[in-house]
């Protein structure tokens, strides 16, 4: 069986980056005796799943859902005694998708586990593909991105990642316009690096001045500066640049899986929240300067410790300070309730429930803000299978 999934990883390898799927059908075909394959991608919002090969046959909140949600294969057995087999399409926790794989009769376990090393390795190929090929970024599409949110869609690192013990996972709204809102992280080692902006402004001056703090706190971490040096490469070329007419509101965290502690430099007002054992509780921090405000910036850094199997989300004030038609600001009381409700999901399932549940106190109506959620749980020592808040 190992031998059957390397015959259609040998086929994609071999492939065009813009014909993964079809090749991918074939091979299937031909050496697992598939009647049918498809390959659904997610859309930016995590709305819906978009079929690669049939387009406009968007399944329905059945077993492919299921599949994208649990992150597990799901099987159907239809009256036809054809089994259809949905795998979870992810690389390093990043949920792409899900692949279905119609076979003639119920598979043994093997095959299923040979049909699902199949769909892992057409994750890392499809991921890799989009640097070639604008054909995935075309069907994840509902409608078209404007120029901001299209730059903003580009710098990200990823929507969720996972690196041993810890599942992180991010969403932007609104998905199709969003402008200076962003988030960032990086994995080394022990430690975690994560950076939420609340971008100044809207349109694409927010999403060009985005795009220069991010990519100058990269250029600090790559060189191996800490928070501090990287809130203060950021902040001097946002002020040299604009002489103090533009700044962004950052928060710069850094998780320390071997010490339990995360170390944080507040620049501005995105807010993280700790879900601990049902209770929401916000982490006081002491607020400094923008980056960008004033020149020569000097931060410093503090520390709050966590434990295994603590959740900490981080929210943009497009989602804390949200008051849709004068009602109180979501983050006074609602946003915790959405944030419990997580208490039994993924981080990458976490973050959809918030954002759900910012759009029903908007009477999903368009949100009016950019809004970024973030969800960093870890698990440390804690047995395994649970998550954060349990």
């Amino acid at each position: 069986m190992p031998d059957m999934a390397g015959q259609v990883s040998r086929v994609l390898r071999e492939a065009p980056p813009d014909q993964l799927a079809e090749a991918a059908d074939r091979a299937l075909r031909q050496v697992f005796g598939a009647a049918r394959t498809e390959v659904f991608l997610a859309d930016y919002r995590f709305a819906g799943l978009c079929p690669l090969l049939v387009p406009g046959r968007s399944p329905g909140p059945g077993a492919v859902r299921r599949c994208f949600s649990s992150q597990e294969p799901v099987l159907e057995t239809g009256e036809d005694g054809r089994c259809r087999v949905h795998l979870p399409l992810s690389v390093w926790g990043e949920r792409l998708g899900v692949l279905l794989v119609e076979l003639p009769s119920v598979p043994a376990a093997a095959t299923v586990q040979a049909v699902r090393d199949v769909a892992g390795e057409l994750a890392v190929a499809l991921r890799a593909a989009d640097r070639e090929t604008d054909r995935y970024r075309r069907a994840r599409r509902r409608e078209r991105l404007s120029m901001a949110a299209e730059m903003q869609w580009d710098l990200l690192p990823g929507r969720s990642v996972r690196h041993g013990d810890v599942l992180l996972a991010g969403q932007l709204e609104p998905a199709y316009t969003v402008g200076g809102d962003h988030f960032d992280w990086s994995v080394d080692g022990d430690r975690l690096t994560v950076t939420v902006l609340n971008g100044a402004g809207s349109g694409l001056a927010a999403a060009l001045l985005t795009a220069v703090a991010v990519n100058a706190m990269r250029n600090a971490r790559r060189s191996g500066g800490g928070l501090v040096e990287q809130a203060e490469l950021a902040s001097d070329t946002i002020f040299y640049q604009h002489r103090g007419g533009r700044h962004v509101a950052t928060l710069l965290l850094e998780l320390d899986r071997e010490r339990g502690v995360v170390r944080a430099v507040d620049a501005g007002s995105p807010h993280v929240l700790r879900l601990r054992g049902g209770t929401v509780t916000p982490i006081a921090l002491e607020q400094q300067l923008p980056l960008g405000m004033f020149a020569e910036t000097r931060y410093d850094v503090q520390e709050f410790p966590v434990e295994p199997g603590d959740r900490l989300f981080v929210v943009s004030d497009g989602v804390y300070a949200a008051q849709p038609d004068g009602r109180e600001a979501y983050g006074k009381r609602a946003m915790a309730r959405a944030m419990r409700s997580t208490r039994l999901q993924p981080a990458t399932e976490a973050v959809g429930t918030v954002m759900r549940e910012l759009h029903a106190y908007h009477a999903d109506a368009d949100l009016r803000d950019d809004a970024v959620v973030v969800c960093l749980d870890w698990r440390g020592s804690s047995p395994p299978g649970d998550v954060g808040g349990r």
